[in-house]
Protein backbone atom coordinates (compact mmCIF):
# COMPACT_ATOMS: atom_id res chain seq x y z
CA UNK A 1 0.00 0.00 0.00
CA UNK A 2 2.80 2.06 0.82
CA UNK A 3 4.65 1.83 -2.34
CA UNK A 4 1.56 2.45 -4.54
CA UNK A 5 0.72 5.75 -2.32
CA UNK A 6 4.15 6.57 -3.05
CA UNK A 7 4.16 6.15 -6.42
CA UNK A 8 1.03 8.60 -6.98
CA UNK A 9 2.44 10.91 -4.75
CA UNK A 10 5.38 11.42 -6.84
CA UNK A 11 3.66 11.28 -10.11
CA UNK A 12 1.17 13.69 -8.85
CA UNK A 13 4.01 15.97 -7.90
CA UNK A 14 5.75 16.61 -11.32
CA UNK A 15 1.85 17.53 -13.53
CA UNK A 16 2.05 20.13 -10.52
CA UNK A 17 1.94 23.22 -13.31
CA UNK A 18 4.84 24.99 -14.03
CA UNK A 19 3.83 28.31 -13.28
CA UNK A 20 4.40 27.82 -9.57
CA UNK A 21 7.28 29.53 -8.29
CA UNK A 22 10.69 27.10 -7.53
CA UNK A 23 12.35 27.98 -4.34
CA UNK A 24 15.76 26.42 -5.16
CA UNK A 25 17.53 23.10 -5.10
CA UNK A 26 18.50 21.18 -2.21
CA UNK A 27 19.87 18.42 -1.13
CA UNK A 28 19.39 16.64 2.01
CA UNK A 29 21.53 14.09 4.35
CA UNK A 30 19.94 11.91 7.39
CA UNK A 31 19.54 9.16 9.40
CA UNK A 32 16.88 6.99 9.79
CA UNK A 33 17.01 4.86 13.17
CA UNK A 34 14.06 1.93 11.84
CA UNK A 35 13.55 -1.17 13.67
CA UNK A 36 14.82 -3.60 12.26
CA UNK A 37 16.72 -1.94 9.92
CA UNK A 38 19.05 1.47 10.14
CA UNK A 39 19.76 3.34 6.88
CA UNK A 40 21.80 6.21 5.69
CA UNK A 41 19.31 8.30 3.61
CA UNK A 42 20.15 10.71 0.79
CA UNK A 43 17.94 13.34 -0.94
CA UNK A 44 18.24 15.55 -3.31
CA UNK A 45 15.32 18.06 -5.37
CA UNK A 46 13.85 21.24 -5.68
CA UNK A 47 10.59 22.97 -3.62
CA UNK A 48 8.00 24.83 -5.06
CA UNK A 49 5.73 27.72 -3.35
CA UNK A 50 1.61 26.23 -3.78
CA UNK A 51 0.40 29.22 -1.90
CA UNK A 52 1.15 30.79 1.34
CA UNK A 53 2.14 29.40 3.58
CA UNK A 54 2.03 25.86 1.77
CA UNK A 55 5.32 24.66 -0.17
CA UNK A 56 5.84 20.90 -2.01
CA UNK A 57 9.02 19.36 -2.02
CA UNK A 58 10.32 16.69 -5.08
CA UNK A 59 13.22 14.81 -4.21
CA UNK A 60 14.71 11.73 -5.49
CA UNK A 61 15.85 9.41 -2.30
CA UNK A 62 18.53 6.75 -1.79
CA UNK A 63 18.10 4.70 1.22
CA UNK A 64 21.73 2.80 2.29
CA UNK A 65 21.14 -0.23 4.87
CA UNK A 66 23.24 0.24 7.66
CA UNK A 67 25.27 -2.81 8.02
CA UNK A 68 24.78 -4.50 4.53
CA UNK A 69 22.00 -5.51 2.68
CA UNK A 70 19.43 -4.23 0.16
CA UNK A 71 19.20 -0.44 -0.49
CA UNK A 72 16.12 1.48 -1.44
CA UNK A 73 15.79 3.99 -4.76
CA UNK A 74 12.92 5.99 -5.13
CA UNK A 75 11.16 9.42 -5.75
CA UNK A 76 9.41 11.87 -2.92
CA UNK A 77 6.90 14.58 -2.40
CA UNK A 78 6.62 16.23 0.83
CA UNK A 79 4.40 19.07 1.92
CA UNK A 80 5.76 21.73 4.65
CA UNK A 81 3.57 24.29 6.11
CA UNK A 82 5.72 27.60 6.84
CA UNK A 83 8.71 26.88 5.37
CA UNK A 84 10.78 29.20 2.94
CA UNK A 85 11.87 32.86 2.43
CA UNK A 86 12.77 33.04 6.59
CA UNK A 87 13.85 31.32 9.14
CA UNK A 88 11.72 29.69 11.54
CA UNK A 89 9.94 26.37 12.45
CA UNK A 90 7.97 24.39 9.56
CA UNK A 91 5.74 20.91 9.58
CA UNK A 92 6.38 18.42 7.19
CA UNK A 93 4.55 15.50 5.91
CA UNK A 94 5.19 13.23 2.75
CA UNK A 95 4.94 9.78 1.37
CA UNK A 96 7.99 8.02 -0.68
CA UNK A 97 8.31 5.04 -3.33
CA UNK A 98 10.27 3.14 -5.37
CA UNK A 99 12.48 0.02 -6.31
CA UNK A 100 14.90 -2.23 -4.20
CA UNK A 101 17.75 -3.93 -5.00
CA UNK A 102 19.96 -6.54 -3.56
CA UNK A 103 17.60 -8.62 -1.87
CA UNK A 104 15.10 -5.63 -0.75
CA UNK A 105 11.86 -5.51 -2.04
CA UNK A 106 11.11 -4.59 -5.69
CA UNK A 107 8.87 -2.13 -4.78
CA UNK A 108 8.83 -0.31 -1.27
CA UNK A 109 7.01 2.93 0.03
CA UNK A 110 7.34 4.74 3.12
CA UNK A 111 5.04 8.06 4.80
CA UNK A 112 6.64 11.21 7.24
CA UNK A 113 5.77 13.62 9.22
CA UNK A 114 7.69 15.36 11.73
CA UNK A 115 9.27 19.27 11.84
CA UNK A 116 12.68 21.04 11.16
CA UNK A 117 14.05 24.67 11.68
CA UNK A 118 15.71 26.52 8.51
CA UNK A 119 18.47 28.71 8.90
CA UNK A 120 20.20 31.40 6.73
CA UNK A 121 23.34 30.97 6.15
CA UNK A 122 24.27 33.35 3.42
CA UNK A 123 21.77 35.67 1.59
CA UNK A 124 21.09 32.69 -0.98
CA UNK A 125 21.94 29.92 0.81
CA UNK A 126 19.88 28.20 3.76
CA UNK A 127 20.94 25.24 6.26
CA UNK A 128 17.61 23.14 7.77
CA UNK A 129 17.24 20.53 10.29
CA UNK A 130 14.52 18.48 10.42
CA UNK A 131 12.95 15.32 12.63
CA UNK A 132 10.61 12.87 11.15
CA UNK A 133 8.66 9.35 12.06
CA UNK A 134 8.76 7.58 8.85
CA UNK A 135 7.14 4.31 8.25
CA UNK A 136 8.61 2.09 5.65
CA UNK A 137 6.60 -0.90 3.91
CA UNK A 138 10.77 -2.48 3.81
CA UNK A 139 10.47 -4.66 6.66
CA UNK A 140 7.80 -3.25 8.17
CA UNK A 141 10.43 -0.66 9.61
CA UNK A 142 9.16 2.18 11.67
CA UNK A 143 11.17 4.79 13.60
CA UNK A 144 12.73 8.15 13.78
CA UNK A 145 14.54 10.33 10.60
CA UNK A 146 16.79 12.82 11.48
CA UNK A 147 18.69 14.81 8.86
CA UNK A 148 20.31 18.43 7.38
CA UNK A 149 19.27 20.19 4.39
CA UNK A 150 21.55 22.48 2.63
CA UNK A 151 19.90 24.74 -0.38
CA UNK A 152 18.59 27.23 -2.18
CA UNK A 153 15.02 28.51 -1.07
CA UNK A 154 15.93 30.34 2.44
CA UNK A 155 16.75 33.28 0.15
CA UNK A 156 15.99 36.87 2.16
CA UNK A 157 12.63 38.04 1.47
CA UNK A 158 12.57 40.50 -1.34
CA UNK A 159 11.95 41.98 1.02
CA UNK A 160 8.46 42.49 3.12
CA UNK A 161 10.08 45.46 4.50
CA UNK A 162 9.73 46.12 8.48
CA UNK A 163 6.52 48.53 8.65
CA UNK A 164 7.12 52.24 8.77
CA UNK A 165 6.52 53.84 12.04
CA UNK A 166 2.93 54.62 13.06
CA UNK A 167 1.80 57.74 11.94
CA UNK A 168 1.05 60.61 14.39
CA UNK A 169 0.15 62.99 11.61
CA UNK A 170 -3.60 62.64 9.96
CA UNK A 171 -3.57 59.61 7.47
CA UNK A 172 -3.42 59.28 3.90
CA UNK A 173 -6.38 59.11 2.35
CA UNK A 174 -7.97 55.81 0.75
CA UNK A 175 -9.18 57.64 -2.23
CA UNK A 176 -7.64 55.49 -5.29
CA UNK A 177 -7.89 58.95 -7.51
CA UNK A 178 -4.11 59.67 -8.84
CA UNK A 179 -2.74 62.91 -8.15
CA UNK A 180 -1.87 64.86 -10.97
CA UNK A 181 0.89 67.27 -8.30
CA UNK A 182 4.79 67.20 -10.26
CA UNK A 183 4.35 65.65 -13.42
CA UNK A 184 1.13 64.54 -15.17
CA UNK A 185 0.78 61.27 -15.79
CA UNK A 186 0.67 60.09 -19.53
CA UNK A 187 -3.14 57.98 -20.14
CA UNK A 188 -1.04 54.62 -19.96
CA UNK A 189 0.84 55.24 -17.08
CA UNK A 190 -2.63 56.35 -15.39
CA UNK A 191 -3.87 52.98 -16.43
CA UNK A 192 -1.31 50.90 -14.75
CA UNK A 193 -1.59 53.03 -11.42
CA UNK A 194 -5.41 51.93 -11.35
CA UNK A 195 -4.25 48.28 -11.86
CA UNK A 196 -1.91 48.54 -9.01
CA UNK A 197 -4.92 50.05 -7.04
CA UNK A 198 -7.32 47.70 -7.87
CA UNK A 199 -5.23 44.66 -5.77
CA UNK A 200 -5.34 47.21 -2.53
CA UNK A 201 -5.37 44.82 0.47
CA UNK A 202 -4.29 41.53 -1.34
CA UNK A 203 -1.77 40.07 1.19
CA UNK A 204 1.72 39.83 0.86
CA UNK A 205 3.42 36.67 -0.10
CA UNK A 206 7.29 35.96 -1.08
CA UNK A 207 7.44 35.70 -4.75
CA UNK A 208 3.58 36.21 -5.11
CA UNK A 209 2.93 37.67 -8.97
CA UNK A 210 -0.94 37.16 -8.61
CA UNK A 211 -4.27 38.62 -6.99
CA UNK A 212 -3.60 35.98 -4.30
CA UNK A 213 -0.56 37.50 -2.63
CA UNK A 214 1.90 39.75 -4.43
CA UNK A 215 5.87 40.65 -3.08
CA UNK A 216 6.73 43.98 -3.95
CA UNK A 217 8.24 43.33 -6.95
CA UNK A 218 5.90 41.49 -8.30
CA UNK A 219 3.00 43.84 -8.03
CA UNK A 220 4.54 46.47 -10.02
CA UNK A 221 5.41 43.49 -12.70
CA UNK A 222 2.01 42.86 -12.78
CA UNK A 223 0.62 46.38 -12.67
CA UNK A 224 2.97 46.82 -15.74
CA UNK A 225 2.58 43.43 -17.47
CA UNK A 226 -1.46 43.95 -17.50
CA UNK A 227 -0.90 46.81 -20.13
CA UNK A 228 1.48 45.11 -22.36
CA UNK A 229 4.41 46.21 -20.21
CA UNK A 230 7.22 43.62 -20.09
CA UNK A 231 9.36 44.36 -16.81
CA UNK A 232 12.10 42.15 -15.28
CA UNK A 233 11.00 39.84 -11.79
CA UNK A 234 13.31 41.27 -9.36
CA UNK A 235 13.27 45.24 -7.76
CA UNK A 236 17.34 44.93 -8.20
CA UNK A 237 16.56 44.35 -11.77
CA UNK A 238 13.66 46.74 -12.37
CA UNK A 239 15.61 49.61 -10.50
CA UNK A 240 17.67 49.36 -14.12
CA UNK A 241 14.17 49.51 -15.76
CA UNK A 242 13.21 52.66 -18.14
CA UNK A 243 15.24 55.68 -17.48
CA UNK A 244 16.68 57.27 -14.09
CA UNK A 245 14.46 60.08 -12.50
CA UNK A 246 16.00 62.92 -10.33
CA UNK A 247 15.03 61.95 -6.80
CA UNK A 248 12.78 65.15 -6.38
CA UNK A 249 9.35 65.34 -5.77
CA UNK A 250 8.71 67.84 -8.33
CA UNK A 251 10.05 65.89 -11.01
CA UNK A 252 8.07 62.09 -10.29
CA UNK A 253 5.13 61.56 -12.40
CA UNK A 254 2.22 59.05 -11.38
CA UNK A 255 3.52 55.67 -12.75
CA UNK A 256 7.16 56.09 -12.36
CA UNK A 257 8.75 52.89 -9.65
CA UNK A 258 10.17 54.36 -6.71
CA UNK A 259 13.30 52.22 -5.74
CA UNK A 260 14.13 51.41 -1.65
CA UNK A 261 17.02 50.09 0.38
CA UNK A 262 16.65 48.41 3.64
CA UNK A 263 18.03 50.92 5.49
CA UNK A 264 18.39 54.31 6.05
CA UNK A 265 20.79 56.22 3.48
CA UNK A 266 21.51 52.83 1.81
CA UNK A 267 21.84 52.55 -2.00
CA UNK A 268 21.50 49.21 -2.21
CA UNK A 269 17.59 48.22 -3.81
CA UNK A 270 15.67 45.76 -1.81
CA UNK A 271 12.31 47.53 -2.22
CA UNK A 272 10.17 48.75 -4.72
CA UNK A 273 6.76 50.78 -4.81
CA UNK A 274 4.51 52.81 -7.55
CA UNK A 275 4.27 56.67 -7.57
CA UNK A 276 0.85 57.84 -7.28
CA UNK A 277 1.54 61.93 -7.01
CA UNK A 278 0.98 64.04 -4.19
CA UNK A 279 3.93 62.07 -2.36
CA UNK A 280 1.82 58.93 -2.12
CA UNK A 281 2.83 55.40 -3.65
CA UNK A 282 1.67 51.81 -3.69
CA UNK A 283 3.92 49.21 -2.71
CA UNK A 284 3.08 45.66 -1.03
CA UNK A 285 5.25 45.24 1.75
CA UNK A 286 4.10 43.26 5.35
CA UNK A 287 0.60 44.18 5.53
CA UNK A 288 -0.05 43.90 2.21
CA UNK A 289 -0.30 45.76 -0.79
CA UNK A 290 -0.96 49.33 0.54
CA UNK A 291 0.02 53.25 0.32
CA UNK A 292 2.52 55.18 2.13
CA UNK A 293 3.52 58.59 1.75
CA UNK A 294 6.69 59.97 0.92
CA UNK A 295 8.11 62.71 3.05
CA UNK A 296 11.20 64.59 4.22
CA UNK A 297 9.17 66.26 6.55
CA UNK A 298 5.93 64.20 7.56
CA UNK A 299 7.01 61.80 10.46
CA UNK A 300 5.26 59.12 9.10
CA UNK A 301 7.05 59.79 5.61
CA UNK A 302 10.16 60.98 6.42
CA UNK A 303 10.88 56.65 7.34
CA UNK A 304 10.57 56.08 3.78
CA UNK A 305 12.47 59.17 2.49
CA UNK A 306 15.53 58.05 4.34
CA UNK A 307 15.38 54.60 2.48
CA UNK A 308 14.64 56.20 -0.56
CA UNK A 309 17.30 55.37 -3.07
CA UNK A 310 15.97 56.76 -6.51
CA UNK A 311 13.20 56.45 -9.29
CA UNK A 312 12.78 54.77 -12.72
CA UNK A 313 10.36 56.19 -15.78
CA UNK A 314 9.09 53.17 -17.98
CA UNK A 315 6.31 54.53 -19.50
CA UNK A 316 6.97 58.40 -20.82
CA UNK A 317 5.10 60.78 -19.25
Amino acid sequence: MFARLGAVAVAAALLVPGGLQAQGFGVEAGWYGGRPQEYFVLSAGMARRLGTPLSLTMNATWFSPSGGGGWLLGGAADLSLWRGGKPGLYLVGGVSGGFGANGADLFWGSYSIGAGYDFRLLSAIGLGVEGRWRGLSQGGDEGWQVGVRLGGGMRRRATAPESAPVATSPPVASSTSVSTAGVAASPLASEVVQTALSVMGTPYSWGGTSANGFDCSGLIQYAFTAHGISLPRTSADQALAGVGIERDLGSLAPGDILTFSSSAGGTRVSHVGLYLGGGEFIHSATNGVQKSQLSATDPYGKWWWQRWVGARRVVPA
